[in-house]
């Protein structure tokens, strides 16, 4: 299985790391953003589709997947999404673009959510898959979320504790126990790309990703609170999965993000939290109706 056909494979140096992406297809750009704990060819059911409408670049995120994993600064602050954010701001700047289309899942939607706050001038339309505001998601936490969603409070431990308890244990075994949690079965992974997520799950991700998750406890809930007052002007589309944590834990996550946002919308697809893997079809006509509806 070629992952990605008729895409490129290559890096891109930011102003704090190394971006691995692919990139392909012609049209307006499009960025795509993944999540906890995969890489950019989670969208390898979905981004060959989008090519033949936009040139398609999906990036790992830094921490993540061959993007490189700079040292933790005291305040985490280069792990914030902000600094997440301004990483793939470079890339397409690195690429010849000043303004494109983001969709993000987890992870990558929550670097989309502070991408807009940050440089709304560059982005057209952002998409956010499976997330409600970080601010939300760690007040509404309690007993059922933090059992559903304990990777939060662990992963944020001060190091290097849940970095030596993750890397204690083979790569493929906490990948299933982290995965499983939020969907009912591994069946639409294909083994090529599963070798994948396991191939990069090694101690500089682990690192990374435990940065992510301290930084989302921290300076990012500070940047989120100073920016309440703030609503995003752009259109912003939010889907979710009805079996996925925010599917079981919020009642109406797009009333949610008509807190954060004035032209929202979406709806709950049939499955658990790794939506664009599960749901591709349902992303795919989503994502297409949306980025290519011109607004009168």
């Amino acid at each position: 299985m070629a992952i990605m056909p008729g895409f490129t494979l290559t890096d891109i140096e930011t102003s704090g790391a190394t971006i691995r992406l692919r990139h392909g297809g012609n049209g307006p750009p499009l960025l795509l953003l993944h999540g906890n704990p995969l890489t950019h060819v989670a969208w390898h059911k979905i981004a060959p589709r989008l090519s033949e409408h936009f040139h398609v670049v999906a990036a790992d995120l830094r921490g993540y997947g061959d993007s490189s994993a700079p040292l933790e600064d005291a305040d985490y602050a280069n792990y914030s999404f902000r600094a997440m954010a301004q990483d793939q701001i470079e890339v397409m700047q690195a690429l010849g673009y000043e303004k494109f289309y983001v969709a993000g899942h987890d992870r990558g939607a929550r670097t989309t959510h502070r991408m807009c706050l940050d440089h709304p001038e560059k982005i057209i339309k952002a998409a956010v898959i499976d997330i409600v505001p970080t601010l939300d998601m760690w007040n509404a936490m309690g007993r059922v979320g933090a059992m559903l969603g304990w990777h939060w409070p662990f992963m944020a431990q001060p190091a290097d504790l849940p970095e030596r308890m993750m890397g204690s244990v083979p790569a493929d075994w906490f990948l299933r126990k982290k995965l499983l949690k939020l969907t009912s079965d591994l069946n639409h992974i294909p083994i090529e790309i599963w070798d994948e997520y396991v191939r990069c799950f090694n101690e500089k991700t682990i690192r990374g990703s435990c940065g992510d998750y301290r930084a989302a406890a921290t300076i990012d809930c500070e940047l989120d609170t100073a920016d309440l007052v703030r609503k995003l002007e752009l259109p912003l589309l939010v889907l979710w999965g009805q079996h996925s944590l925010v599917g079981k834990q919020f009642t109406d996550p797009l009333k949610i993000w008509r807190e954060r946002a004035h032209n929202v919308s979406g709806e709950a697809l049939p499955c658990g939290h790794y939506v664009n893997e599960e749901a591709p079809e349902q992303v795919i006509q989503w994502l297409l109706r949306f980025f290519k509806q011109t607004d009168s």
